[in-house]
């Protein structure tokens, strides 16, 4: 078995809460109340432990990262442990006044999402009047101050015509890099998998007028391509493999191997609250399930691809079968593969277009 190596980096999801609502969140179904958030302490000694098991980066998440108030003290907190600091965030909370206080606290990049180019179809996406322009506004107050930027585009069915408009935006708003994520269907994206698929002929679309503009923004803008897996004929590494290079801690301690595990039901997850972070990381039941390859079934166990895609996702093996401890449907080797393209396919023919938002209790 290969050794345990330290993690690169933590998402310190520090609350679930947000002005928007975005259905294709990766936030889980339940979303964490308020009252359940961990205390400024309790996250100052989570990232402090974080980098004493050798993380360099802390991505600071959410919800909305910027509705704590705390932000700050956390972000000097983990800029004094030496970890470099990311915000993601909706900038639709973010200021002048607010920004500066966090580049003094020594925060190094951000994150600004985007539900589209313009505010018309964003707005509708993400539930909330008015933000486009909000966004707009904190991207020039990003790189006013000399921060590095990247604008993240969450690309899905109903936006993905303006592809090139936003990749003409990014470079508008001076963004160094622009992700450009498909949709993954977990959590709320999965509840509204029917809205939001595209066609593989649209995914197509997409993959050539990124390869275009890859060329023809060449030297002015990176650009992150992720693909949906539904489209796929092999699964990705996700994270780097289960338990092998990302920390994720939810609002209210729970420590993750991703950001969707939540969706394994009858899991449990050891909380920072609790145990100490290494502890959790070398030897907590949740990480050791599917870290490695002890855990695989045949075809994974005898593939040459298994030190490199790790089995792939096992919230999507759950989400399609039930079964974490299945062959990602992903896989061209899935037994599972076909019932895969015939959902994606099913789904983008659809004529769904409304949104189950992401609310409190909105999941039923």
């Amino acid at each position: 078995m290969t050794a345990l190596e330290p993690p690169l980096a933590l998402l310190a999801e520090l609350t679930h809460r947000c002005p928007l609502q975005c259905p294709y969140c990766s936030n889980p179904l339940a979303l964490e109340k308020p009252a359940n958030e961990m205390p400024t302490a309790d996250w100052l000694r989570a990232i402090n432990e974080a980098a004493e098991l050798g993380c360099l980066q802390v991505h600071f998440s959410g919800g909305e990262p910027t509705v704590r108030r705390d932000l700050e003290e956390l972000v000097a907190g983990a800029t004094a442990a030496g970890l470099y600091t990311n915000l993601i965030t909706s900038g639709v909370a973010l200021d002048a006044k607010r920004l500066a206080s966090l580049i003094t606290a020594g925060l190094e990049h951000v994150q600004l999402s985007f539900q589209d180019s313009g505010a018309e179809i964003g707005e509708r996406i993400g539930g909330y009047e008015g933000a486009h322009a909000k966004k707009l506004t904190t991207a020039k107050l990003v790189r006013d101050a000399g921060l590095p930027l990247t604008a993240n585009f969450v690309i899905h069915r109903q936006n993905l015509h303006h592809l090139t408009e936003m990749l003409d935006m990014a470079v508008t708003i001076g963004a160094q890099r622009a992700e450009i994520a498909n949709v993954q269907y977990y959590g709320w994206a999965l509840k509204n998998r029917a809205a939001l698929m595209p066609s593989r002929t649209q995914l197509e679309e997409m993959t050539a007028i990124v390869a275009a503009a890859r060329a023809r923004l060449e030297g002015v803008l990176v650009i992150d391509y992720v693909v949906p897996d539904y489209y796929a004929r092999r699964p990705k590494s996700c994270m780097g493999g289960w338990g092998r290079r990302f920390l994720n801690i939810s609002p209210s301690g729970k420590v993750l191997p991703c950001h969707a595990a939540e969706s394994l039901t009858g899991m449990a997850f050891d909380n920072v609250r609790q145990c100490s972070l290494a502890e959790i990381w070398r030897d907590s039941e949740a990480f050791n399930r599917f870290r490695g390859t002890h855990w695989m079934p045949e075809p994974c166990k005898s593939c040459d691809r298994k030190e490199i895609d790790w089995g792939g996702c096992r919230c999507q093996a759950f989400a399609i079968t039930g079964d974490a401890a299945r062959t990602d449907p992903a896989c061209g080797l899935s037994e599972d593969h076909a019932r895969l393209v015939e959902l994606a396919a099913g789904e983008a023919e659809a004529a769904a277009d409304g949104f189950v938002y992401r609310r409190y209790g909105a999941a039923g």
